[in-house]
């Protein structure tokens, strides 16, 4: 309990949150002896006229991507499911590491609360989307509005990292694909495949955010851009 206690403080210090209150509930003849469930939550507000709508999105604004730690939050039914059929040992060395494969799944998900808001501090950020559940196809189409003032539908055009290097590919996620055989197809709708958050920026405006982030020490990528289209949506280059 103390190590949980203790991640969820050092998780709150680095999101700038306050934890305010919880409760621990006994339900004897639902969990076996050394099991147990988590659950949380977060509340957040802002005011009306600071919101990120993406209606100022315009053809050939840019998306830029913040590189994730691994596989963070979503996605461990399907690692079960390879780790399963595959027969995979924990304690293995995964490729391209130091770390045991069961390290690399446990390494703790990125919180991208700072170097956010320092950057909304500074600049103008038209979008922004967290890459959790779904992906990048799940959640960029998220950020963008039906239809934007000019009055054209933005689509995020995606440049996939193995294809053009956009952003580095993590060895845990080659070595759930090379094992798996899973395609792309199935893959990035349900891991970040290595970008965690999405920010949508003008172009002449790209310089600027990276010299921002660069300064809070977080690694950015430059991973798209928007264009027009008949639906809001993820396509890929």
């Amino acid at each position: 309990m103390r190590i949980i206690q203790s991640g969820i403080s050092e998780g709150c210090l680095e999101s700038g949150s306050a934890l305010l209150g919880g409760e621990t509930a006994e339900m004897p003849g639902m969990y076996e002896s050394g099991e147990y469930d988590l659950a949380g939550f977060a509340v957040g507000a802002v005011e009306r006229d600071k919101l990120i709508d993406g209606k100022q999105i315009e053809i050939g604004d840019l998306l830029l991507g913040l590189p994730s730690s691994g596989v963070h939050s979503n996605g461990f039914s399907l690692v079960r499911k390879i780790l399963k059929d595959h027969k995979l040992n924990l304690k293995d060395i995964l490729p391209g590491t130091t770390k045991t494969l069961g390290e690399a799944l446990l390494t703790p998900t990125i919180i991208y609360v700072k170097p956010i808001l320092k950057l909304l501090a500074e600049l103008e950020i038209l979008g922004m989307s967290h890459i959790t559940g779904g992906g990048l196809p799940g959640n960029v189409p998220r950020m963008l509005p039906k239809k934007t003032l000019k009055g054209f539908v933005p689509v995020a055009e995606i440049e996939k990292s193995k294809h053009l290097n956009s952003w580095p590919e993590l060895p845990i996620f080659s070595m759930l694909q090379q094992v798996s055989g899973l395609p792309d197809e199935e893959l990035f709708p349900v891991f970040n495949m290595g970008i965690g958050f999405v920010i949508c920026v003008a172009e002449t405006n790209e310089g600027i955010a990276r010299e921002i982030l660069t300064k809070e020490g977080q690694p950015v990528f430059r991973i798209g851009q928007i264009v027009s289209g008949n639906k809001r949506q993820v396509c890929w280059k």
